[in-house]
C-alpha cells in the first residue's frame, strides 16, 4: 500500500496555543469514490495526509487507545486496521460482505458490523480476528451505535424500518422499535438514557426512551426555499454537556442544531453539498461535516453555531473521526 504525503504531519506538533501546549488534532476522513483517507490538521484546517486505502471506505473508528483506526472498507469485504504510529495498513478482520458501518464495544475487544446486503449483523474478535456471531436482522442493516455502558448495540435496518435492541451478552436481539423510512445513524446520550435516529425518508428523528425502547418524541425540520423531500436526517452528533444535536440533513446542504432540553430545532446551518457524516473535536468545540457531493469538510465554530470553513478532501467524503492531539505519535 501506497501513501501520499501531502506534507509532514510533524508540522501539526508545532502548532501551539497560547499556552504552549498543542491542541492539534487530527481528523480523519473517509472518501468513497478516490479509495483514500484524508487527514486533516485542526490548527491550520488543511489536509496535511493522504492514505489510500480498500475500496469504498465508509464508516471508521478508532480503537479506545487511538493505536489503530478501524476502517469498513465495503466494497472489499473487509474491515480494515491501521496503525497509527507505523502509518500503514497492518491487516484485515473479517467482516461479512458489503461492511457500512460499524461500532466498537466499551471493551475494546469487539466490533459490531453492518452487513447491508446480508441483513445480518456481524461480530468480530478484533485480538483472535475472527467472527464470533452474525445476528440476523433486519433488511438492509447501515446505522449502528453501542450503549457507553456495554449493554446494547443497535442496529437500524433502512427496509425495515426498525431500531435492533442487541444484548451484547447473548448477541442476541431482544426487541424492535419501529421507525420512520430509511432510518441511517443512531446514537445514545451519554448516560444512555436516549437513542436518537435519524430517518432519511422520512425526514424526521425518532428520540427513544431507552428504559422502555419506546419513541419519546419525533423531530421533524423545515427549511425555507427547500423542499421537504430534500431534507434527509442522516449523521447525527450529541454533546457531551446535554446541551445540543447536531443532525446532517443530506442534500438540504444544511445541519440542524437541536435545543435537548425542549427538543426544538433552534438553527440550521449551511455547509457543503450532501452532508453525510459528522464528528466534534474533544474539547467540543469544533464540528467537522463530510460533505459528499462538493468534496469537502466544513468546519462549524459550535459557540456561535456559524460555519467557518470549507476543506477540499477526496471524492464523496463519508465518516470522520478524529484522533485527539495527546495520541499523535
Amino acid at each position: 500500500m501506497h501513501f501520499r504525503f501531502i506534507s509532514s504531519v510533524l508540522c501539526v506538533l508545532c502548532a501551539l496555543t497560547y499556552s504552549g501546549v498543542s491542541f492539534a488534532h487530527l481528523v480523519y476522513v473517509s472518501n468513497e469514490k478516490d479509495d483514500t483517507i484524508s487527514i486533516i490538521d485542526t490548527t491550520s484546517n488543511e489536509v496535511v495526509n493522504t492514505i489510500e486505502v480498500g475500496e469504498r471506505p465508509r464508516g471508521i473508528t478508532f480503537s479506545k487507545d487511538y493505536s489503530k483506526l478501524f476502517i469498513c472498507a465495503s466494497d472489499s469485504d473487509a474491515v480494515q486496521v491501521y496503525d497509527v504510529a507505523a502509518a500503514k495498513l497492518i491487516h484485515d478482520l473479517p467482516s461479512g460482505e458489503d461492511p457500512e458501518q460499524f461500532v466498537l464495544h466499551p471493551d475494546n475487544k469487539r466490533l459490531y458490523i453492518a452487513n447491508e446486503d446480508d441483513a445480518i449483523a456481524t461480530v468480530v474478535d478484533i485480538e483472535s480476528r475472527t467472527v464470533i456471531a452474525q445476528i440476523e436482522v433486519g433488511v438492509e442493516p447501515e446505522g449502528m451505535a453501542v450503549s457507553h455502558n456495554g449493554k446494547w448495540v443497535i442496529v437500524t435496518s433502512e427496509t425495515s424500518n426498525m431500531a435492533h435492541w442487541v444484548d451484547t451478552e447473548k448477541n442476541e436481539i431482544v426487541a424492535n422499535t419501529l421507525v420512520d423510512q430509511r432510518p441511517r445513524d443512531a446514537e445514545f446520550s451519554l448516560d444512555d438514557s436516549e437513542l436518537w435516529v435519524s430517518s432519511e425518508i422520512g425526514g424526521t428523528v425518532a428520540v427513544i426512551d431507552t428504559a422502555t425502547q419506546q419513541t419519546r418524541k419525533t423531530l421533524s425540520f423545515e427549511i425555507n426555499g427547500i423542499s421537504a423531500d430534500r431534507i434527509q436526517p442522516v449523521g447525527m452528533e450529541l454533546t457531551k454537556d446535554g446541551k445540543l444535536a447536531f443532525i446532517a440533513l443530506g442534500p438540504a446542504n444544511h445541519v440542524a442544531v437541536v435545543d435537548r432540553a425542549s427538543l426544538e430545532v433552534i438553527e440550521y446551518i449551511l455547509v457543503g453539498k450532501r452532508v453525510w457524516h459528522m464528528a466534534l473535536t474533544p474539547e467540543q468545540d469544533k464540528l467537522y461535516t463530510t460533505n459528499g457531493v462538493s468534496g469537502d469538510v466544513t468546519i462549524i465554530d459550535v459557540a456561535s453555531l456559524k460555519a467557518e470553513k470549507s476543506v477540499k478532501v477526496g471524492r464523496y467524503p463519508w465518516g470522520a473521526a478524529v484522533l485527539p492531539a495527546e495520541y499523535i505519535p
